[in-house]
C-alpha cells in the first residue's frame, strides 16, 4: 500500500510539474539572437562623425537588415470564412412476378399467385460551417537569419504576467525588407510563412483543459 501512495504521489508531482513549464511552440526557432561580434578595424575619427561610438553608417537607415536586428510586426489578421453544403439523393424501385396457370406441372399449386416487391429510400444531407477571427497588436521580433536572396527570417516572444496566469505571444515568419516602413515595422499581412501564436498558461489555462487521464481513455475508447 506504501508503494502505491508512493506512485500516485510520484505521478501527481510530475503532471503539477507539467503545467508550470512553457506550452510548446511551432515558430521558428530559436526566438532571439545575438549579432556576431563586429570585427574591430582602426579608422580615424573625424571632428563629427567617429566610426568608434557610431551605431549606423550616415547613409543607413534604422530598418532590420542584419542578424540581430529588432523589428515590429503589427499584427493585423482578419478572416472571416464560411461553407454551405446541401445533398439530396432518393430513389425507388418496384417489382411483380406472377406464375401463370399451365396443367400437369409440378407446384401447380402456386398457379395462378402473384409476387411483387417495392423499395424505396432517400436521404436529405446538409451542412454550414463559419469561422470568424480577429487578431491585432504589436509584437517585436528578432532577425535569426538572413537569406541569401535578403529576405529576413524573424521570430520573437511576448510574455505578459497578469495576476497568477502568464499569456504568450509568439510570432515568426519570413520578411521582405522591401516592405519594411521607415520606422521599422512591418504588417503581419505581408510576413511569408507567418506563424502566430497566443498562449497562456496557468491555473485558468488548466481548468480549460482536459486531464491526461480524460484523454488517454477517449482516445482508446472505441465508443
Amino acid at each position: 500500500m506504501k508503494t502505491s501512495f508512493t506512485s500516485l504521489a510520484v505521478l501527481a508531482m510530475v503532471a503539477s510539474g507539467c503545467s508550470l513549464t512553457t506550452p510548446s511552440t511551432s515558430v521558428h526557432q530559436p526566438m532571439s539572437v545575438r549579432p556576431p561580434p563586429t570585427p574591430v578595424v582602426s579608422q580615424e575619427n573625424g571632428s563629427i562623425f567617429q566610426p568608434g561610438t557610431a551605431r549606423l553608417a550616415l547613409w543607413e537607415d534604422r530598418r532590420a537588415r542584419n542578424v540581430g536586428d529588432t523589428l515590429m510586426i503589427v499584427l493585423e489578421e482578419r478572416t472571416n470564412a464560411s461553407k454551405t453544403s446541401s445533398t439530396k439523393a432518393a430513389r425507388k424501385g418496384s417489382t411483380s412476378l406472377g406464375i401463370p396457370t399451365i396443367t400437369r406441372v409440378p407446384g401447380a399449386s402456386l398457379q395462378g399467385v402473384d409476387v411483387s416487391a417495392s423499395s424505396d429510400s432517400s436521404f436529405d444531407g446538409s451542412g454550414n460551417s463559419a469561422a470568424t477571427n480577429v487578431f491585432t497588436g504589436n509584437v517585436s521580433v528578432t532577425v535569426i537569419e538572413v537569406y541569401p536572396n535578403g529576405n529576413l527570417l524573424v521570430s520573437g516572444e511576448k510574455q505578459v504576467a497578469i495576476n497568477k496566469g502568464v499569456e504568450y505571444i509568439r510570432f515568426s515568419g519570413v520578411v521582405n525588407p522591401v516592405n519594411i516602413t521607415s520606422t521599422n515595422t512591418v504588417s503581419s499581412t505581408r510576413v511569408a510563412d507567418a506563424r502566430i501564436e497566443y498562449k497562456g498558461r496557468g491555473y485558468i489555462d488548466e481548468a480549460q483543459n482536459m486531464g491526461f487521464l480524460q484523454r488517454l481513455f477517449l482516445s482508446i475508447s472505441p465508443f
